[in-house]
C-alpha cells in the first residue's frame, strides 16, 4: 500500500546544526500519527517539512508515491490542511471563516453553503454560524478552525498543538470529539504535541522525538507500555526505573534483584542478565502493611515509607522509599481511606506483568 506521505533521508540544518533527521518514515492512509517531544525537539520543523512549508537540506518527501519537487509544491499543498494552536480567524462570521478556504479555491457558491453547514453541525457550532469570530470562546474558535480545515476534504490533516491554549474540560471534550470524526471518516492526520495524553488519546501510532531524531515510533499503547530506552520511558511518564540483575528465570517468570529487593517479572530472561525495570505509577497499588495477602493478589509486595504526596488533578502521586524511589498514582479517596501521609508505612503491590524490562547486558 502506498503511503500518503513518506520521508526518506530527510535532514534539516540551520547554520551548521542538524535540527531534524528522519531516515525513513511513512504515514499510511487513514492513520493518525502523533509526534511528541519536549520544546525544541524538532516537532514543528518536522510538520513544516511534511506540509511542504520548508524544504529539507537533504532527502526527499514523497506524496502518494511521487517525489515532491519545486514544481509540484503548490499543487500538493492544496491537498493538505493545517490547524494551529492559534485558530487564526478573520473578523467575520463563523460561517465565513469556515468557508474561507473554499472561496479561495473558487468552489461554486451553491456548493459552499451545504458543505460548511454540515461541518459546523459536526463540531456542534451550527447555531453559531452568524456569530462574529471575535465573540467566540477558545473552544468555539478552535472548532471553527477545524471545520474550516476539514470542509476542504484534505488528503492529510496537519495539527500543530491545536489544544494547547484550551482549558482542560474544553480540551478533553474537543479531543474526544475530533478523534471520533477522524476515525469515522478515516482522515489521515499528523498531530504534533508535547502532551503525551493527547497523543495517547488520538494517535494510532506515536513517535517520540528528541534533538531532531525519532527515538521510537510504535502503536500508541505499545509505546507507552514498552519504551525502548530510559529517555523514552521518562518522557512517556514512567517514573520508576531500576537497574536490576536477574537472579533466576523459569517458565516465563524471572526473579530480579533491585537494590536488595526481590521483584518477580514476567518475560524471557536469563540468570545474570542486567536489565532496567520500568514501572508505570498507575500500575502500583498501595495497601495497608497489615492487609491480608489473598491468593489472587499481585505477586510483588514491597514495604515502603511515604516520602511525598503530591496532588495531580484527580489523583495523588505518592513517592515511596522502598530501598529505592518508587512512585504510585492513587485517588484522593484512597489517600483518605488508607490514611496516607508522609512518613507512613505502606505496602506497594503490582503484578509480575506490570513492569517493562529493557535489557542492557550481562554481569
Amino acid at each position: 500500500m502506498t503511503a500518503v506521505v513518506a520521508l526518506s533521508g530527510v535532514r534539516v540544518r540551520y547554520g551548521g546544526a542538524v535540527v531534524l533527521e528522519v531516515p525513513d518514515l511513512e504515514i499510511q492512509a487513514g492513520e493518525i500519527l502523533a509526534i511528541i517531544g519536549p520544546n525544541g525537539s524538532g516537532k514543528s520543523t518536522f510538520l513544516r517539512v511534511i506540509g511542504l512549508l520548508e524544504t529539507p537540506t537533504q532527502g526527499q518527501v514523497r506524496f502518494k508515491g511521487e517525489a515532491v519537487g519545486a514544481s509540484r509544491v503548490l499543487e500538493v499543498r492544496r491537498r493538505m490542511a493545517t490547524v494551529f494552536q492559534d485558530p487564526l480567524l478573520v473578523d467575520d462570521t463563523v460561517f465565513e471563516n469556515a468557508a474561507l478556504g473554499l472561496r479561495f479555491r473558487c468552489v461554486a457558491p451553491a456548493a459552499i453553503g451545504p458543505r460548511v453547514r454540515a461541518w459546523l453541525d459536526r463540531f456542534g457550532i451550527g447555531a453559531l454560524a452568524e456569530r462574529r469570530a471575535r465573540t467566540l470562546s477558545g473552544g468555539e474558535a478552535q472548532r471553527t478552525a477545524l471545520a474550516r480545515a476539514l470542509v476542504l476534504k484534505p488528503e492529510i490533516l496537519l495539527l500543530d498543538e491545536p489544544f494547547a491554549a484550551l482549558d482542560q474540560p474544553t480540551r478533553e471534550a474537543l479531543i474526544e470529539e475530533l478523534g471520533g470524526i477522524l476515525r469515522e471518516d478515516r482522515i489521515t492526520t499528523v498531530l504534533v504535541t508535547h502532551d503525551r495524553w493527547e497523543a495517547l488519546a488520538l494517535g494510532d501510532r506515536v513517535a517520540v522525538m528528541m534533538r531532531g531524531e525519532i527515538l521510537q515510533v510504535d502503536e500508541a499503547a505499545r509505546l507507552f507500555r514498552a519504551p525502548v530506552s530510559d529517555e523514552v520511558a521518562r518522557f512517556v511518564g514512567i517514573e520508576t526505573i531500576l537497574d536490576c540483575r536477574v537472579l533466576s528465570a523459569q517458565a516465563g517468570l524471572a526473579m530480579l534483584d533491585a537494590g536488595g529487593q526481590k521483584i518477580e517479572v514476567a518475560g524471557q530472561m536469563a540468570p545474570g542478565d542486567r536489565v532496567r525495570l520500568c514501572l508505570r505509577p498507575e500500575d502500583v497499588t498501595l495497601i495497608s502493611p497489615d492487609a491480608p495477602y489473598p491468593a489472587s493478589s499481585s505477586r510483588n509486595r514491597l514495604a515502603g515509607v511515604i516520602t511525598r504526596l503530591i496532588a495531580v488533578g484527580p489523583y495523588v502521586r505518592a513517592v515511596l522509599d522502598c530501598g529505592f524511589p518508587l512512585v504510585a498514582l492513587v485517588t484522593h479517596r484512597s489517600v483518605e481511606e488508607l490514611g496516607l501521609r508522609e512518613g507512613a508505612q505502606v505496602t506497594a503491590a503490582f503484578k509480575a506483568s506490570a513492569p517493562h524490562v529493557i535489557r542492557h547486558g550481562r554481569s
